[in-house]
């Protein structure tokens, strides 16, 4: 007897289509020697590690973007600075690169032309395609424009929120404040009331200086706070951004 004498002809089907699949969905790897910049990303599938997605939010938060990849195969997500942040740059690429996460080549400093013509020096890096990223991408994109997820009070940790200051944070009088000038009021609403309820963190809107742009100010009764909770992940090089 055959090995499918004992199947009927539905039942041969049905494990024809399986077998099918698994070829389809099984990346094969030639040598026994498999290469992660080498996977599509419709084979990166996670789970992710939860201080990754930390580090993914507080960026957003700031000025890193994220892109989908045509027919959905996947997202990856941008990381820059101005070239005098390389240090901190060089901090972040290593996290990602040593978890797996981007090409291990180090980020060099690029130049490109900034609003009236004055040329800008940058570090930036990327990181690998991912489809199990797709999830964060739609929490964070609504028709290619980034925007405040209702909810970031789930994923504010205090690592986000050290990420977030390193990004994108100023020292202002004895307070601090954040460059929201992309995000609506009501985007800006949901981080205030996410730093609140997460951190006891005091905060408020501010105008940015022009129609429909803000910023958010950290009250200085709350500092000292804000310090305890985010010190232990701030690297040496931005502290000064809470000196």
């Amino acid at each position: 007897m055959s090995l499918w004498g004992g199947f009927n002809k539905p039942q041969m089907y049905n494990l024809f289509l399986i077998y099918l699949s698994l070829l389809l969905i099984t990346p094969i790897y030639l040598n026994n020697k498999p290469k992660v910049n080498k996977l599509k990303g419709i084979y990166r599938i996670g789970p992710h590690n939860k201080d990754i997605i930390s580090i993914i939010f507080g960026s957003l938060l700031g000025g890193a973007h994220g892109e989908k990849i045509l027919l959905g195969v996947g997202t990856r997500f941008s990381f820059y600075q101005e070239a005098v942040h390389v240090k901190y740059m060089l901090f972040l690429h290593k996290l990602f690169s040593e978890l797996g996460y981007c090409n291990s080549k180090l980020p060099v400093i690029t130049t490109r032309l900034g609003s009236k013509g004055k040329i800008r020096k940058i570090v930036r890096f990327s990181t690998w395609t991912y489809t199990s990223f797709n999830w964060i991408y739609d929490l964070w994109y609504n028709n290619k424009i980034k925007h405040v997820p209702e909810c970031i009070d789930q994923y504010l940790t205090p690592l986000a929120l050290a990420i977030w200051i390193m990004d994108d944070g100023a020292k202002v009088g004895q307070g601090l404040k954040f460059f929201t000038n992309s995000f609506s009021y009501n985007d800006c609403l949901l981080i205030i009331k996410a730093l609140n309820s997460n951190f006891n963190i005091k905060a408020s809107i501010q105008s940015a200086g022009t129609k429909d742009q803000y910023i958010i100010y950290i009250w200085k009764e709350s500092m000292t706070d804000l310090i305890n909770i985010v010190s232990p992940y701030i690297v040496p090089e931005m502290r000064y951004k809470l000196n």
